[in-house]
């Protein structure tokens, strides 16, 4: 049986917690409801600048002479000279000698041709003759009618026809005398030479192949929707072509010069054609363009008064977000005339010092309260520090 003492102690223990625990919650102070501040994102922006700018066209091609010659042999005979010009690689001017063929023979086809128009001549000149005597004759007879046989006018024209059929025969054979001489039909470089002296030329024989070294042409495509930026569908455009020649990327000066006229049933492409006025660099300091370069090609194209470049990515739908005077997001439609890399040419809908929200949104709603980050400013006051330090050293 429980004592006294072992029932009053744990009920003595429980009235002291519960007083206590009176004391501390009469002692605790009430919460006080705090107002919860609005949160408003700060986003980076980005000021808008208007100005013109020249549209290019890009594209590529490889370089080509504007005429590609196979010389070719119109006489037989064994070539006596072949010049040192005409090697592989070798520059030739418009009218050099490049080959002879042996001429002999085609020298005594002209004596033989020279002496038989002179036989012809003589023989019209003595039929002639002859028919003059017979007109005289009739003259004297009084009754009747002379025939043409009578007044030897058939003779006198088989005499003629004679005359100029070795007329005609001096002319071949002095034109094949001519022919023996092989020269450059244009300033040029030797591609390749294909007979060598003392060998034997047929008629029609390869004697070598020449490129002409006056103009290089490069066929540049050009898709339609490219065309659009391009003046007179880039009739006369000026072009930058570039290669790398000896390590290093080399540039040149080039103009259009016609259109093919056609789309490439392929590729679906318009190819202009480029012209290179002396390719070679015979008449300047320049490296050369050779033939065969793969280059690529900066087609200047229309020249536009007022755009802006934004990153692409900024664009959605023809839309931008832009910061408001009132610190606000705005949608604002523009119009994007093309994008180049990763930025977008827009030519409406913008104007100077419009404030571009370049910061990811969650959730962008039009009207919602924004707060520009003050790096903005700072990034802003730099760049003007940093001018007024160029301007003050350059004053010193």
């Amino acid at each position: 049986m429980a004592s006294k003492k072992q029932i009053i102690f744990p009920i003595v223990a429980i009235a002291v917690a519960v007083a206590i625990a009176a004391i501390l919650v009469s002692q605790k102070k009430p919460l006080e409801v705090k107002k919860l501040k609005e949160s408003i994102p700060i986003v980076s922006t980005l000021e808008v600048e208007i100005a013109p700018k020249q549209l290019l066209v890009n594209s590529y091609g490889i370089v080509q002479p504007q005429f590609n010659t196979e010389l070719i042999a119109q006489v037989t005979g064994e070539v006596v000279y072949v010049s040192e010009k005409f090697v592989d690689g070798g520059f030739v001017n418009e009218g050099d000698i490049l080959i002879k063929i042996d001429p002999s023979d085609y020298q005594a086809d002209v004596l033989e041709a020279r002496a038989n128009v002179a036989q012809a001549k003589a023989n019209l000149v003595q039929e002639q003759a002859q028919a003059k005597v017979a007109e005289e004759e009739w003259k004297r007879i009084k009754t009747g009618t002379p025939t043409a046989l009578s007044l030897r006018k058939p003779q006198l024209a088989q005499m003629q026809a004679k005359l100029d059929s070795a007329k005609a025969r001096l002319q071949r054979s002095q034109r094949d005398l001519e022919r023996t001489i092989i020269r450059a039909p244009f300033d040029a470089l030797v591609e390749h030479r294909r007979i060598g002296l003392g060998a034997y030329a047929s008629k029609g024989s390869q004697l070598g192949n020449v490129l002409s070294s006056q103009l290089a042409e490069v066929r540049l495509p050009v898709s339609d929707k490219d065309l659009q930026f391009l003046s007179s569908m880039g009739h006369n455009a000026k072009v930058k072509l570039k290669a790398e020649f000896a390590g290093e990327v080399q540039t040149w000066s080039a103009q259009i010069q016609r259109s093919e006229g056609v789309v490439d049933k392929q590729s679906k492409m318009t190819y202009l054609v480029a012209q290179v006025k002396d390719p070679y660099s015979l008449n300047n300091t320049l490296p050369p363009l050779r033939f065969g370069s793969y280059v690529t090609a900066e087609i200047e194209g229309q020249n536009i008064k007022q755009t802006t470049e934004v990153p692409s990515y900024l664009v959605n739908n023809n839309k931008v977000a832009i910061l408001a005077a009132d610190n606000t997001l705005q949608w604002q439609q523009v119009e994007v005339l093309r994008e180049e890399g990763r930025n977008a040419v827009i030519t409406a809908g913008l104007e100077q010092g419009t404030k571009l929200i370049t910061s990811a949104l969650d959730y962008p709603i039009a009207g919602m309260k924004l707060s520009e980050s003050p790096m903005n400013a700072e990034d802003k006051l730099a760049s003007e520090d940093s001018t007024i330090n160029v301007a003050e050293v350059k004053g010193q």
